[in-house]
């Protein structure tokens, strides 16, 4: 399995706009990532309320994995990319 560590950038954490932002980028990926939070999930990060359930605060290291197979780099790269921006900006 593929993965990647990055800090949460957006200053309010994973909550609302961010999350909403990384779903939809999530689904738009030809592999299926999941992500995980210290001991919270792994959940499937095509997922708003799960990805909310994690409770990501501002920082924090999560850690996004994909299945090896057809752009499952490519896919992680992306959402890593994102997460680690202020997705929060206006």
């Amino acid at each position: 399995m593929a993965e990647r560590h990055v800090k949460v950038g957006s200053s309010v954490g994973l909550h609302a706009r961010p999350a909403n932002l990384f779903c939809k980028a999530a689904g738009q990926q030809p592999a299926k990532v999941t992500i995980a939070a210290g001991d919270r999930g792994p959940v499937d990060a095509r997922s708003i309320l799960s990805v909310l359930g994690l409770g990501v605060a501002s920082g924090e290291e999560v850690v996004l994995e994909a299945e090896d197979g057809p752009g499952a780099e490519e896919s992680l790269d992306a959402l890593a990319d994102l997460l680690a921006q202020d997705l929060d900006a206006s």
